[in-house]
């Protein structure tokens, strides 16, 4: 585990991302883009989707296939990728190793679920899906909250900052859980500090920053919440 400089203020508002953080989604999205990229003429590695594509919003990726292989192309890549993510999903998608314990533990420690929200890059509909297939939904329904909702996806702070307003929280007491190096960025670029997961896809070494921890064990969450500023919060349930 590493980290820099970590702001002293209180956590009232835990803001995760999905794929990655809640759901091991990535593997799913890395294979189907290489897949689509052979197909469709841009030879594609893993590691060339995760430099380019993992933790961009779907615009993003859009335009940059777009300017490669023009704009009728990358909406059959869009289109292909939907399909295909949607069908691998209900083959066989998991929850992040840990997560369900990180979150049962965050609640006991006094932050309850009504201080976690989502902030993604994905689509609603996307999220709808993969949450809804590892039984996570509902944890988080109503507190939900897309890049397509915002001018600029990660890395800009955008959605970090559109998120901490829809749920009335300052930046300063607002900690992101991250798995890109793209949603490190975004978090500190909205004056928010940052836990970045690097127990799937990203090299721990693409997430250090001033105000990121790094950690490999998302049973690990609740305690570096704790000691990197939560107190607790009246009425958060599991007081």
């Amino acid at each position: 585990m590493t980290g820099g400089a970590i702001s002293a203020e209180p956590i009232r508002l835990v803001v995760f991302d999905c794929d990655g953080v809640l759901v091991d989604s990535e593997p799913i999205a890395v294979r189907t883009h290489v897949a689509l990229g052979a197909e469709l003429g841009w030879a594609l590695t893993e590691s060339d989707v995760m430099n380019r594509f993992v933790g961009r919003s779907t615009t993003s990726i859009g335009e940059q296939i777009a300017e490669r292989l023009g704009q009728e192309t990358a909406r059959v890549w869009d289109e292909r990728f939907r399909e295909m993510h949607a069908r691998a999903v209900d083959e066989g998608l998991n929850p992040v190793d840990g997560i369900t314990e990180a979150l049962d533990g965050l609640e006991a420690a006094g932050l309850g679920a009504q201080h976690w929200c989502i902030a993604s890059s994905g689509s609603h509909e996307k999220m709808r899906h993969t949450l809804g297939r590892v039984g996570l939904y509902e944890r988080f329904e109503g507190r939900i909250f897309s890049a397509h909702e915002v001018e600029r996806g990660k890395p800009a702070p955008d959605l970090f900052l559109h998120a901490a307003r829809r749920m009335g929280v300052d930046p300063s007491h607002c900690a992101v859980v991250e798995d890109s190096r793209f949603g490190v960025q975004a978090a500190g670029a909205a004056g928010m500090r940052s836990f970045g997961y690097a127990g799937g896809l990203t090299p721990a070494d693409w997430l250090t920053g001033p105000t990121t921890v790094v950690f490999t064990d998302m049973r690990r969450l609740p305690a570096l919440v704790t000691a990197h500023g939560h107190q607790e919060v009246t009425g958060a349930a599991g007081n």
